[in-house]
């Protein structure tokens, strides 16, 4: 019957894996997996993303070693490296998931496609999460979302079932400096692998679920209360459908059942559901729309912010020296974990938007190194989003002294990721750039020299932004282009789901302020 190549690419797991499971029906089976180099070159890649793998391939490697085939690693570009294959060792099919990523793997799988029909090699793709490819309208969206879910899921393949077929050469593994990679790797990040994806999984819907609601918007309790799946999903550790029938099956047992926090769970993964379809609503926007990652949503925004470029504000905000502590403590825990929350994301964002009038892509790339979860389809749509380019969304400023009083009242995390204010009175915590001289000594701290001033007035810089945005959008033409960037990409559940209240801003539906 011939050989069939599974390529694996963001969908590192053998349980409801389409590819392999309609490969085993099919004889020979090569598990492939090919570390590219230049995909490695690119601006949002970072040693923590590479390392992440790694360790997530490590767990593959187990997981179809015990189903009776290899893992094979080749080192390459894609392309060449199924030529290379082909003509040592012919395959009549490769198969994979759809994949929705950066513009170099959108280029990338497109030359596969060339590739396959050039060389008469059935390539068949398989849908991975609720993302539609080709998808004509978004009116028929949520209902394919939710056939695709509630699918039965693919059991992993039996033990020793596959017939696994080993690659005709031995690539090892590049050392990062080779591939460009810089040497950072956050200490404290989460660890790869489908194990501790699982684990993750377990915890959170036996457990932190319950402080779910509530929990997520403050960086002191975000840590515990969100899920922490993001980066397993990123990577295919963990399958959404997965995922989604895991919490569903867990909402069940609550109900029928006397847990003590069974009220607070069922509302925390209730919650948690409804971002899971948002996590999939926002990857849609990318695949409709490749350009979203390089270019304005609404065109009638560009030239917004691009000439006025401030290099020193941008090295600011990446060294966490803006001087608003809320910021500057995001940054350094994003340096030590890999993550944040939501809406310290949000806010990250906002401020380079706004009163320090940055671009979105530049930032973009430099919050995709940071991020481990870095979802291209989800980062780009909410960078362009929070910097208000969508044309389509309210703008929202997230000011970072206030969201520091709302969610860190105490000042327990700015203290905690910024030892230099840990002496700093309450009163200053939040703007230190007021403190008189006498409190400034007394704390043994110089504004300016120990603790950065604020790059900008906030206030003014921020009401300034918003005026320049505002005159922008009240434009004709601009808001006349409005119409068919909501009838292509705006959520027709959240439609539905506002129809008996009293009319809200278009924008209203596509918002994830937590």
């Amino acid at each position: 019957m011939g050989t069939t190549v599974v390529w694996f690419k963001r969908d590192l797991r053998v349980h409801d894996h389409a590819p392999l499971a309609h490969a085993a029906s099919q004889g020979r089976v090569l598990c492939l997996y090919v570390l590219e180099p230049s995909l490695w070159a690119q601006p949002d890649c970072a040693l923590q993303h590479y390392q992440f793998l790694r360790e997530s391939l490590r767990d593959l490697a187990l997981q179809l070693r015990a189903c009776g085939a290899p893992l094979q690693l080749a080192v390459g570009e894609v392309t060449d490296v199924l030529t290379r294959l082909h003509a040592l060792q012919p395959f009549e099919r490769l198969y994979a998931h759809e994949e929705t990523g950066n513009g170099h793997t959108y280029a990338r799988d497109r030359a596969v496609g060339r590739w396959c029909r050039a060389h008469g090699v059935a390539w068949h793709e398989w849908p991975q999460h609720g993302v539609v490819r080709r998808l004509p309208s978004r009116n028929q969206w949520h209902t394919r979302w939710q056939a695709h879910m509630q699918a039965p899921l693919l059991p992993a393949p039996p033990p020793g079932s596959l017939q696994g077929v080993a690659l005709p050469w031995k690539d090892r593994w590049p050392e990062p400096a080779t591939l460009g990679l810089a040497p950072h790797d956050p200490p404290l990040r989460q660890r790869g692998g489908r194990t501790p994806g699982l684990q993750v999984l377990h915890d959170f819907l036996r457990e932190r679920s319950a402080l779910y609601r509530g929990g997520i918007s403050s960086p002191l309790t975000a840590p515990q209360a969100c899920s922490r799946l993001s980066p397993y999903l990123a990577l295919g550790c963990l399958g959404m459908r997965e995922v989604v029938q895991a919490t569903h099956q867990r909402l069940g047992q609550l109900k029928a059942g006397n847990h003590p926090l069974a009220g607070r769970q069922r509302q925390g993964l209730t919650a948690f559901l409804s971002r899971m379809h948002w996590h999939c609503h926002f990857i849609q926007k990318l695949e409709s729309e490749p350009a979203l990652e390089f270019c304005n949503l609404h065109r009638g925004y560009d030239g917004l912010r691009e000439s006025d470029w401030q290099e020193a504000h941008f090295a600011a905000l990446q060294a966490g020296r803006t001087g608003w502590p809320l910021v500057d403590a995001c940054v350094a825990m994003l340096r030590e974990t890999g993550w944040i929350n939501f809406r310290m994301r949000a806010m990250l964002v906002s401020v380079a938007a706004y009163p320090l009038w940055l671009h979105w892509r530049p930032v973009g790339l430099w919050l995709a190194q940071q991020f481990l979860d870095y979802e291209p389809g989800i980062h780009w749509s909410q960078m362009q989003m929070q910097s208000g380019t969508t044309g389509i969304n309210t703008t929202r400023v997230y000011n970072p002294i206030k969201q520091a009083q709302d969610h860190d009242p105490q000042g327990v995390f700015v203290r905690q990721w910024l030892p230099a204010l840990r002496q700093v009175p309450d009163t200053w915590l939040f703007e230190p750039w007021r403190m008189p001289p006498e409190v400034q000594s007394r704390c043994g701290v110089q504004v300016g020299r120990d603790i950065p001033a604020s790059l900008v007035d906030l206030a003014a810089a921020t009401r300034a932004a918003k005026a320049r945005l505002h005159a922008l959008r009240a434009q004709a033409p601009v808001r006349a282009a409005k119409a068919a960037i909501v009838e292509k990409h705006g959520s027709r559940l959240a439609r539905r789901s506002t129809a008996r209240r009293p009319a809200a801003p278009a924008s209203r539906q596509q918002s994830l302020d937590f």
